[in-house]
């Protein structure tokens, strides 16, 4: 039996979990004399994130690593389900499912790398950016043709939302 075509699993969408390296970053950290680690974030992918959120999407980040900074540019886009420090993202995933009332079909992931992995095989939308590693590449939905930190993130709430009607960005749309 063929798998179907991505976009038919868009209509279904009502949450949107992402990962944060190589995802919402380009995955390059770069660390100061304090060791501190910068990341940089791409400000098309802000806007689509709080966009969803405006709309009234479910948008959850859960990453592995800890950085306040990251939890502080999320939260000022109005995201509040954030996890940091998920080494088994899948146990992140199960807690925010159980408090939100989600099931897997209505979810899109975007991970890139090898521990997006299980979170990936247990939703209904898996999803990556350009430059995921290929065994993410090989069990995505969906591959966007851009890359992590570039874009992605905007590509996949895009469609999405203009596939539910939602998009704002057409100009002859009514606006809400």
């Amino acid at each position: 039996m063929e798998d179907k075509s991505y976009k038919e699993y868009l209509h279904q969408i009502t949450t949107f979990v992402f990962d944060v390296d190589g995802v919402l970053t380009d995955g390059t950290v770069h660390i100061t004399s304090s060791g501190e680690m910068l990341r940089t974030m791409n400000i098309k992918d802000g806007y689509a994130l709080k966009t969803a959120v405006d709309k009234g999407y479910n948008i959850c980040i859960i990453s592995g690593g800890t950085n306040e900074g990251v939890r502080l540019r999320l939260e000022g886009l109005g995201i509040t389900d954030i996890y940091l420090g998920a080494h088994h993202k899948i146990e992140q995933l199960d807690d925010y499912f159980s408090k939100k009332n989600v099931t897997s079909e209505q979810v899109l992931y975007m991970g890139d790398d090898i521990p997006d992995y299980p979170v990936m095989k247990s939703i209904g939308l898996p999803c990556c950016p350009q430059d995921a590693v290929p065994e993410i590449k090989a069990i995505a939905k969906y591959v966007s043709h851009k890359n992590g930190g570039n874009g992605a993130v905007r590509d996949v709430i895009e469609q999405v939302l203009k596939v539910q009607g939602k998009w704002s960005g057409n100009f002859n749309a009514k606006y809400d």
